[in-house]
């Protein structure tokens, strides 16, 4: 790698934005989702995991993110002791998530309860090597906990000093936007960004979610912005199937709708990724991770990167910056369908609306 290129891949991983209006915490463009880095993928090498991540800091980046059921709490325990060696914790932004039951049979060992969000986040200090966590993530909206209770639990948690911040991944934006307002009104905590899934072949939350974002000042932070690897043009399609190894292969048999990728509609949508890969004269996987990190609203991606080559190639794409015409492209071979009622809020309808007139409203930033 020449000096000039490692210099801009080093400049553009030490790029900070505050993760949304509601806090001063400042993460990278691109943050380092620690998923991978344990054995739950066969084959995973703590020593290239650790490499990783270190290059990852060492070019700039802050940001780490995991939680307490990666592997049963491997995850945390690799990270912790890394971080503490490293004499890194003041410096990094360490991100875990609770929600997940760790006691099958046991209703109160997984949720996002009270009695579990207590015991989940002690479990995660403990492997973490640390007194508090910057950011505490609900991983997933468990459908029974009442909203208050999340937002007194984890409001208490910031005021007794073990979390900085909360945030919600893979919630509803209603039930973000109501616990914005909750803490708003009551002078509470408020959650600070959203954690969704978003890529090319995945973009429902632009229907919602991102809106909401922007109008509340919350970051987002999108997870699996290459679709699983899908995006980065490993996997070939086949008559029953594809070809190819990875994490979705690994997973083909899995109920996990995350991992269900290999359709007709997203086998266009790389087809055309592929084109405007080969028209730049990059990869796959820098088009695509490009696209997420510059669309409105999103503050910090979550890249899986497992080796020291998955990450350079993360990084160089944040130094790529697609011509109009071809991310106009990316957009319309992705684009989402017209459901109803956003069908009515562009286009003839609002031009029915405002007699024709070209009205736009105030938006944040």
């Amino acid at each position: 790698m020449s000096c000039a290129r490692a210099w801009a891949l080093y400049i553009a991983g030490m790029h900070k934005r505050t993760l949304g209006r509601a806090s001063q915490l400042e993460v990278s463009t691109l943050g380092l989702g620690c998923m991978g880095m344990s054995e739950f993928y066969s084959g995973r090498d703590d020593a290239e995991s650790i490499a990783t991540i270190h290059r990852y800091l060492d070019r700039g980046g802050n940001f780490l993110d995991t939680a307490d059921m990666y592997t049963n709490g491997a995850s945390e325990r690799m990270l912790g002791p890394m971080i503490t060696e490293r004499r890194a914790r003041d410096r990094v932004v360490l991100a875990t998530k609770f929600t997940f039951n760790a006691e099958p049979g046991n209703p109160n060992a997984g949720g996002n309860g009270r009695k579990n969000v207590s015991r989940a986040l002690e479990g995660s200090l403990r492997r973490l090597a640390t007194d508090y966590v910057d950011l505490y993530w609900l991983h997933v909206w468990d459908t029974v906990t009442p909203v208050e209770e999340v937002v007194a639990t984890l409001t208490d948690l910031v005021r007794a000093g073990k979390i900085r911040h909360y945030a919600f991944s893979d919630v509803p934006a209603w039930y973000a936007t109501r616990a914005q307002t909750l803490a708003t009104c009551q002078g509470k905590e408020p959650p600070i960004a959203l954690q969704l899934e978003y890529s090319l072949v995945e973009r429902t939350i632009e229907r919602e979610h991102v809106g909401a974002a922007a109008e509340l000042g919350m970051g987002i932070c999108p997870w699996s912005p290459l679709a699983g690897g899908f995006l980065a043009g490993k996997y070939r399609r086949e008559r029953d199937g594809a070809t190819g190894e990875g994490r979705l292969a690994m997973m083909k048999d899995s109920t996990n709708p995350a991992f269900q990728k290999f359709t007709d509609r997203n086998w266009r949508i790389l087809d055309v990724v592929r084109e405007v890969a080969e028209s730049v004269g990059r990869s796959p996987a820098e088009v695509a991770l490009s696209w997420v990190a510059h669309q409105p609203g999103i503050t910090s991606t979550i890249i899986g990167a497992t080796s020291l080559q998955q990450l350079d190639s993360n990084l160089a794409a944040l130094e790529l910056e697609l011509p109009p015409e071809l991310r106009a492209r990316l957009d319309a071979v992705s684009a989402l369908d017209l459901a109803h009622p956003y069908m009515f809020f562009s286009g003839p309808i609002q031009a029915m609306v405002h007699g024709g007139t070209n009205v736009r409203a105030w938006r944040p930033g």
